[in-house]
């Protein structure tokens, strides 16, 4: 090695790296017709700035692609943004800007900032959902999907903002109270458009049994949202109803009134029924809450809180008793009291649930408060009875208390009860969803217009194709609560496509979540004539790996998949599935850090002090002594972000990039620290020393090139197993021990060191990239490691001689021993009983051993007494 090796210095290696890669056109997709790998992070939302919380996002998604491209692969590794939506509306209202160019000013800056983390991305496809190129073929599809009965337009329910005069999501209502207005929030019927995703319900079921390679948790979450349940539609008759309610005429029914359709996953215990509950906007209710006050005030007190299903549950469970009495349908002798509840969802089943008490914990607390009866029906198999205090019984068991039903197990009893129901004609055997329509329409300006025309005459009319794309006009104000697009003096208005006549164009937009539910097919060819250019989207979907947060789990990962089945249907696409592979990654979190009067403080003005294992932290700028606060998920709201630049100003991008990837496995949470990022910086000065100091010329020992090549391929196969099965932190742990390896070995010859550097830089390339090119260089390789292969291992080389042998006592673990693979089991025995912490432990313990099990390579068990 030379005498002294060269400092490496990041802030002009990596500009360096990155102009080659610039001018080489690196990253522009390759089709050569070799295998392809598509790999895709969910794309941004362009709100200013990135910092390496959303980075590490980002640099998991290079990691695969480089690596796959090494691999030999044509890789498509494209990045785009997801730019409509209500924060550049807001950004609008509250700084009088417009939000296109509050949005194109946002891309730009982050543009800038994911170039400095030295990503392999493809920023040739790129585009933003804003871009009318981008929003005029959704446009396209979705009147495809129009003319195909997918789209439709009804009455919905939905959270309205009497302030801002706009729809609020349910995420946007705090405490009944519009999240930037503070205005009560109403429950208004409005025309909205939706699609038909429920056409596709069991079809979305199936589909999650071919995801093999999606986290379990996630076909999960889907599948309960989705929420397919088999159950029973029962018909209460009135026993007794206010006079001013009349029934139904000539005793036809009318399940809004006479008599009640009732959906239940738990027709098994029918007999426990205590009471019905209503949804306040339950046609019945409705109708009694117009004779009666309170029933009236009641329904308007629950317009006034949330819709979520999050929101009903936390919320104190009220009711109010509606004077009508209903018949049991197993025994019409008996009545039960139909009430109005706030807990019930009209959008579940008929709006309508019956309560039984001693089975359901939410029945209970509503049958405890207004003083109802509980009846239990289900008690566990043995027992002779089961006792409801606070708690309601949900286990499996033998039904009693039921008459015919008495006896029976839980499931025995439900399909024997809708066979009743059926014989009796009070019931039948149904199968329904949780999931719902999806409501696409927005009261908002910045969104993808909705290429619809209404016309007094002709009603609504598509929007020709040749008149796409609908642009949202420019020249628009905030100035006044309201979507800008209904009040707009010429843009609204225009001829009926059909006959002429004055119309007005639809002035909803839709929601963003379109806008992101078809772009990874766009990626596949972003100038396409047509919405998808099928030959393209046919070499690269379905998208090979697919990264992004759990937070996505559900409405957009569900809307993608739905809409390329849709697309599929219609012809645009084959594929079914569009995420072939999906990997949620957590979070970059840090410290928070407060001022005494609660003002927020960014790291980089903390000053953090340790003594004697007391920390403390001041502000900088002021001298102040600062509350050290929780560790929290990095935001801009609690300031305590780390930007890529602060990185590379301080260590350069390759060390944050490693210690976002090394510290912690990728599916779980890493905390940001100062000194985690600076271990990282050291390592990477340390595997520069090793190319920078490269002699290869010198002679060397024998023994240590045989030794040195064999950890070679030990490193080579261990980095390739860490990177293919997302455990980057282990490939990284694997490179910090091999080059320690390679400073142990500092006796090798020349052209032994060489080999393991040539495997060592490309080893390193999908972490350190730039690192890894300077690496590359100074060993005197041809081109750029990027275009290099990736190394293969000799599986006779990469073998471990040794195995580490856990030895349990009695079950438990008490020590370890190494011993050569394959080692005789006399010799694996008498090492483990030589064992020191084995022979402390039986001493403690007063114990001898009385067996010994050698699972050989695998595991030493002693049985001690």
């Amino acid at each position: 090695m030379s005498a002294s090796p060269t400092r490496y210095d990041p802030k002009t290696a990596e500009p360096r790296q990155q102009a080659r890669w610039t001018e080489a056109n690196a990253f522009v997709t390759r089709d050569t017709g070799r295998p392809k790998y598509y790999v895709l992070e969910m794309f941004p939302y362009p709100s200013g700035n990135i910092h390496m919380g959303h980075a590490r996002n980002y640099v998991m998604g290079d990691v695969v692609a480089r690596h796959k491209r090494a691999q030999g692969y044509d890789v498509l590794h494209p990045m785009g943004w997801d730019a409509f939506g209500m924060p550049a509306e807001n950004a609008a209202m509250e700084r009088g800007i417009h939000p296109k160019g509050w949005t194109y000013d946002n891309i730009a800056q982050m543009r800038a900032q994911l170039k400095l983390l030295g990503l392999s991305l493809d920023w040739s496809r790129e585009f933003a959902t804003c871009d009318p190129e981008y929003y005029g073929k959704q446009q396209a599809w979705f009147l495809e999907l129009y003319r195909r009965g997918l789209v439709y337009r009804k009455d919905g329910t939905v959270n309205w903002d009497p302030v801002d005069n706009t729809v609020l999501a349910n995420e946007q209502v705090i405490d009944g109270r519009g999240w930037r207005s503070g205005a009560l929030v109403e429950k208004r019927k409005l025309n909205q458009w939706f699609l038909r995703i429920t056409d596709y319900a069991d079809d979305l079921i199936e589909g999650l049994k071919t995801l093999d390679r999606w986290p379990e948790k996630v076909r999960l979450m889907q599948e309960n949202w989705i929420g397919k349940s088999r159950g029973a539609t029962v018909w209460w008759d009135f026993a007794e109803a206010p006079a001013f309610l009349p029934a139904s005429p000539e005793g036809e029914p009318n399940h809004a009134r006479d008599p009640i359709e009732v959906y239940t996953t738990r027709p098994d215990t029918l007999f426990g029924a205590s009471f019905l509950a209503l949804a306040p906007d339950h046609p019945l209710t409705k109708a009694i809450a117009e004779n009666r006050p309170d029933v009236a005030d009641f329904v308007k007190a629950c317009a006034q809180t949330g819709t979520s299903e999050a929101d009903i549950e936390k919320a104190e469970k009220l009711g109010i008793d509606l004077g009508i009495r209903v018949r049991h349908p197993f025994d019409p002798a008996r009545s039960v009291p139909v009430w109005a509840a706030n807990f019930v969802l009209s959008t579940y089943g008929s709006g309508a649930i019956f309560g039984c008490p001693g089975h359901d914990q939410r029945d209970l607390d509503f049958a405890r408060k207004y003083d109802l009866p509980v009846v239990p029906v289900v008690r566990p198999d043995g027992a002779e009875d089961v006792e409801i205090g606070t708690e309601a019984y949900v286990g499996p068991g033998r039904i009693f208390n039921s008459d015919f039903l008495d006896g029976l197990s839980v499931e025995e009893a439900k399909a024997e009860a809708i066979a009743r129901l059926e014989a009796s004609d009070y019931g039948k055997g149904t199968t329904i969803y949780r999931l719902r329509d999806w409501g696409v329409s927005r009261q908002r300006y910045w969104g993808c217009p909705i290429p619809i025309v209404h016309c007094a005459a002709c009603g609504v009319v598509e929007v020709p194709t040749d008149q796409l794309p609908v642009v949202l006009p420019d020249d628009v104000t905030f100035d006044v609560p309201g979507n800008p697009l209904d009040r707009h003096p010429t843009w609204k208005h225009v001829a009926c496509p059909s006959c002429g006549a004055d119309a007005t164009r639809e002035t909803d937009t839709l929601d963003t979540f379109v806008d992101s539910s078809w772009y990874f097919a766009r990626f596949t060819d972003p100038t396409a004539a047509e919405p998808i250019n099928k030959d393209a989207a046919d070499r690269w979907l379905a998208v090979d790996q697919y990264i992004g947060g759990v937070e996505h789990a559900v409405l957009h990962l569900l809307y993608a998949r739905f809409i390329t089945r849709a697309l599929s249907d219609a012809g645009m696409l084959s594929v079914k599935e569009p995420f072939a592979g999906l990997f949620t990654q957590g979070m970059v979190v840090h410290e928070t850090y407060r001022r005494a009067d609660g003002a927020w403080v960014e790291p980089t003005d903390v000053d953090l002090t340790n003594t004697a294992g007391v920390r403390s932290a001041r502000q900088v700028s002021t001298g102040e002594t600062l509350v050290i606060g929780d560790i929290e998920k990095m935001s801009k709201s609690r300031k305590n972000v780390v930007a890529p630049q602060e990185i590379l100003d301080s260590h350069g991008v390759d060390a944050g990039r490693l210690f976002v990837l090394s510290d912690s496995p990728p599916e779980r949470d890493v905390q940001w620290t100062p000194g985690g990022v600076e271990g990282a910086s050291r390592f990477v000065q340390r595997v520069w020393t090793l190319f920078d100091g490269f002699d290869g010329s010198a002679a060397g020992d024998p023994a240590q090139d045989a030794a040195l090549l064999k950890e070679t391929h030990k490193a080579i196969k261990a980095v390739s197993e860490g990177v293919e099965g997302f455990r980057f932190n282990s490939a990284i742990a694997k490179l910090y021990a091999f080059v320690a390896t390679l400073r142990d070995h500092d006796a090798a010859s020349g052209s032994a060191r060489r080999e393991a550097l040539s495997a060592l830089a490309r080893l390193i390339a999908p972490f350190t990239p730039h690192l890894a090119e300077e690496g590359w260089s100074r060993l005197g390789e041809t081109g750029m490691v990027l275009d290099a292969p990736w190394p293969v291992f000799d599986p006779t080389l990469a073998a471990d001689d040794e195995v580490v042998l856990p030895i349990q006592i009695n079950g438990k673990r008490r020590g370890e021993i190494t011993m050569p693979r394959g080692a005789d089991p006399t010799a694996v025995e008498a090492e483990a009983l030589a064992n020191p912490g084995v022979r402390a432990y039986l001493e403690s313990q007063g114990q001898s051993i009385r067996k010994v099990i050698v699972v050989p390579d695998r595991i030493v068990n002693l049985v001690a007494a």
